[in-house]
């Protein structure tokens, strides 16, 4: 019999220690997380990124494209966040593709293409993104669009000669009983056929091993100044691997004992969703299964004036704003406004004893 395997046996082999290898990240280092939670939640990570790798690079095909989740409850990498619904399809610059959707109950949803290389290295630029503020929506919150690299008929992106992939973005006020949006997408024209290849699995294979060593580039964050909110940055216009083109951010730290509290105080400018995550060192987000540990403009409890006052603790204060610790001593506070009127104003934190948090 003529077999021939080498070439994948061996990118297999280099795929399975660069998953071996990624426990360094939760002991060594100066970034290494220093309590037991974020540890275990560290072992979870690299099992994301390992789902998201192996989606995006082995299972992905550009003629026969589908959109997959790469985050939620059970993906937590990136920044993640309880409220958003993220998915993924392949993109080959040449082709035509017609995307349908359906956009449920989203306060803001977007298709953004992006460009870069095609060989597991983050992407390096956005080609172009097309957010409900442009779809052609009708009554029943149907709507079409055409990614392709000549101009097509109706709502149209244009694919430049780099383009790799196009991400969906669906932001939910209630993400537990709202209706997410929908997206299909199909390539138009024949495809060739297929068959299984040594030499192509072996590439898919790196590029997954690819794209894990660059995700634990990112990580472990450091904490930084401690219980401190740092200033928002505006709507960017460059950005870096997937990040949206339509939000401004900010990011702050938490550093609390079992009796205190973080008192963050804000004002939002007029957005379509605004919303506040806590991150362990790997851009995770807590369980939000059982406690709160993000909240949206939607769901705080606003002062007479049109501001408001987050409370981040380990117990409940008492507070409707409260978001909680969910047991980690310390972690990454997250900040993010979707079509802000402005750049938002820097929200002043005040570390208190946990019984001055209360309402």
């Amino acid at each position: 019999m003529d077999v021939s395997t080498r070439a994948t046996a061996a990118a297999f082999r280099e795929l399975l220690d660069e998953v071996r290898g990624l426990e360094a990240k939760l002991y060594e280092g100066p970034n290494a997380p220093t309590d037991t939670p974020s540890v275990l939640e560290g072992y979870r990570w690299i099992f994301s990124i390992l789902q998201v790798g192996l989606d995006a690079y082995v299972w992905a095909d550009s003629n026969r494209p589908r959109f997959v989740d790469i985050v939620g409850p059970y993906k937590k990498w990136g920044g993640d966040n309880a409220d958003a619904f993220y998915q993924y399809a392949p993109i080959d610059p040449t082709r035509t593709y017609r995307v349908r959707g359906r956009r449920g109950d989203a306060a803001y949803l977007s298709l953004t293409v992006y460009g870069g290389p095609d060989d597991g290295r983050y992407s390096e630029r956005i080609v172009g993104t097309i957010n409900d503020r442009a779809l052609d929506i009708d009554r029943d919150g149907n709507y079409e669009l055409a990614l392709s690299p000549d101009p097509q008929p109706g709502c149209w992106l244009k694919l430049e000669p780099d383009a790799v992939c196009a991400i969906t973005r669906d932001y939910l006020i209630d993400p537990v009983n709202g209706k997410r949006a929908e997206w299909h997408i199909d390539a138009v024209g024949p495809t060739p056929a297929w068959r299984e290849d040594d030499a192509d699995l072996a590439r898919r294979f790196r590029a997954a091993r690819t794209w894990l060593e660059d995700q634990a580039k990112i990580v472990p964050l450091a904490l930084g100044e401690p219980n401190v909110v740092e200033p928002p940055f505006p709507v960017p216009q460059v950005t870096f691997g997937w990040a949206a083109g339509d939000a401004a951010y900010a990011m702050g730290s938490f550093d609390l004992a079992a009796d205190e509290a973080l008192v963050i105080r804000g004002r939002s400018p007029e957005c379509a969703f605004w919303n506040v995550c806590l991150w362990n060192p790997f851009l995770h987000t807590y369980n939000y299964d059982y406690e709160r540990v993000t909240i949206n403009g939607g769901q705080v409890r606003y002062e007479d004036d049109g501001s408001w006052t987050i409370v981040v603790a380990h117990r409940d204060p008492d507070h409707p704003n409260w978001v909680s610790t969910a047991g980690h001593p310390r972690g990454r506070i997250w900040f993010r406004w979707f079509y802000p009127s402005l750049t938002p104003e820097r929200p002043v934190t005040e570390v208190v004893a946990l019984d001055r948090a209360a309402i």
